[in-house]
C-alpha cells in the first residue's frame, strides 16, 4: 500500500505524536517535504517517507532500539509500499549506525533504496532541527554530535558518516535546484 501524504502524517502522529521534541522534528520535516513537492519537484513518495522516517521511536513498536530498523519492520508489517519501507530503513546514514550496533545484517535484509530518493530524504531530515527549526545540514550534524558522547553508537556513526551525509544532502539540493545554504537561504 502506498499511503498518501495525509495518511503518512496521521500514522506518524499516531506513533510519535506524543513524543516531544521528536514530533516537532517530524512535523516540520514533513511540512518541508510537502512544500518541496509543490515548488521543487520532490517526489510524493519521498514526502511520505519523510513523514514516516522516525516512526521507529514509537514506544509500542521498539524491538531493537535502532529506530530506522524498528520503523521499517513495523511499516512492512502494515503492508506499506516496499520503497517507503526501504527509505525509512536506510535513512540518513542508517547503515553506519547499524554497523556500530551490530545490526547491519538485519538492516541489509532491506534492499537499499534508490539513491536519488535517499538523498532527498537525508537532505530534509538534516535541514530540520530536533525542535522543528530550519537548520543548515552541517549545523544539524554538529547538533547531533553534541547530544551524544564519544563512544556512543550514534556519535561514532555520525562522525564516520558526516562526509557521506553532506554529499547526499548536496546532491539533493543540486537536483532540486536549491541553494547550498538551503533552508537558511531560499
Amino acid at each position: 500500500m502506498m499511503p498518501t501524504v495525509r495518511e503518512a502524517e496521521a500514522l506518524a502522529r499516531e506513533l510519535v505524536g506524543g513524543i516531544m521534541p521528536r514530533w516537532a522534528h517530524v512535523r516540520a520535516a514533513g511540512r518541508t517535504a510537502e512544500e518541496l513537492v509543490q515548488r521543487a519537484g520532490l517526489s510524493e513518495r519521498v514526502a511520505v517517507a519523510v513523514w514516516l522516517h522516525d516512526v521507529g521511536y514509537g514506544a509500542g513498536i521498539r524491538e531493537t532500539g535502532f529506530h530506522p530498523l524498528d520503523g521499517a519492520r513495523h511499516l512492512e508489517r502494515l503492508g506499506i509500499d516496499d520503497e517507503i519501507v526501504r527509505l525509512v530503513a536506510w535513512h540518513t546514514g542508517a547503515g553506519f549506525e547499524a554497523e556500530q550496533r551490530g545490526l547491519i545484517d538485519d538492516l541489509t535484509g532491506f534492499k537499499a533504496p534508490e539513491q536519488v530518493e535517499l538523498d532527498a530524504l537525508t537532505m530534509v531530515d538534516l535541514a530540520t532541527g530536533p525542535d522543528g527549526t530550519a537548520v543548515l545540514d552541517s549545523r544539524r550534524i554538529a547538533e547531533i554530535l553534541s547530544r551524544y558522547e564519544d563512544g556512543d553508537p550514534v556519535h561514532e556513526a555520525v562522525t564516520r558518516s558526516t562526509p557521506f551525509l553532506l554529499a547526499s544532502s548536496a546532491r539533493a539540493k543540486e537536483r532540486l535546484g536549491l541553494p547550498e545554504e538551503w533552508p537558511t537561504i531560499c
